[in-house]
């Protein structure tokens, strides 16, 4: 069978994850989708037999991004495991707001529950004067984000800490962080590719959602040197709470900003003199 023939047959196999023919046939057999038009050919018996079982582990609900064991955000290339959530477009938005203040300034960036790294290792990439340390509580998550590190060639530090146990060491100018935000009682209501496969760990923000927005908010001026900017990605409903929290706890500038779907998305503030308007 040729290479077009079995597009479209995967197409209509994979029905509503069509799209994911071509991810499955480029990742099998090293060609692209270009080669698909310019240079077809045969799809050999042994790529055929890995391509279906490919398929079929995919329509029995399980995520390809944990089956091919890769991604791509921010238009890099990422390694993800059982351990760390899928990297996914909406965050991207808070990846750019931090690259968007951060620019060509000289920053130490600390990335709250890191996963996989996409949000830390995306900053390091983009903002090349920018020392970006990775924050987890495992072994296992933080030898993912490292590999991630020097897949895409970018120098970063990593901490193991339990943030809810633990101030981290070290001073800092930028926090960043995707918590867990998905309350307690509703994780086994969501679409069952998250609830089955993605790590709980990383979803569960505690019986209202909010329960790492208020333990970094807390311990914030423990971790920036003086002043500092800080950047959440939410839940689409959180955002009041989020704003009046940070409130609380003696953050100014308090702005929401809402993702491709117009839905709040990231919130970012800043406590005390704000690092960004000093002009270093």
């Amino acid at each position: 069978m040729v290479i077009g023939q079995l597009r479209s047959k995967l197409r209509g196999e994979l029905r509503d994850n069509a799209h994911e023919a071509d991810w499955i046939i480029t990742h099998v057999t090293g060609l692209t989708q270009t080669d698909f038009v310019l240079h077809p050919r045969d799809i050999t018996n042994e790529e055929m037999h890995e391509i279906y079982d490919i398929v079929n582990r995919r329509l029995s609900g399980e995520p390809l991004q944990y089956i091919l064991g890769e991604t791509e955000f921010m238009g890099l290339r990422f390694i993800v495991s059982e351990e760390t959530l899928i990297p996914r477009a909406d965050t991207e938005t808070l990846v750019e707001e931090v690259i968007d203040k951060i620019g060509n300034k000289k920053k130490r960036v600390l990335d709250i529950g890191t996963g996989s790294g996409c949000i830390g290792i995306s900053i390091a990439k983009m903002c090349k004067n920018a020392k970006v340390t990775l924050l987890d509580y495992s072994d296992a998550i933080l030898d993912v984000a490292m590999k991630n590190a020097k897949l895409n060639g970018v120098e970063v530090d990593t901490i193991k800490c339990d943030i809810l146990e633990k101030i981290p060491d070290g001073k800092y100018d930028v926090i960043v962080s995707n918590p867990p935000y998905i309350e307690t009682d509703t994780i086994f209501s969501l679409d069952n590719i998250v609830s089955s496969y993605e790590p709980l760990e990383a979803l569960d923000g505690g019986f209202d959602g909010l329960m790492f927005y208020r333990r970094i908010a807390e311990i914030a001026q423990d971790i920036f040197d003086g002043s500092g900017f800080i950047a959440f990605e939410i839940g689409y409903n959180q955002g009041d709470e989020v704003t009046e929290l940070l409130k609380s706890e003696g953050f100014s500038g308090v702005k929401l900003k809402q993702d491709a779907c117009g839905n709040d998305r990231v919130i970012t503030a800043k406590l005390k003199q704000n690092i960004f308007d000093r002009g270093d």
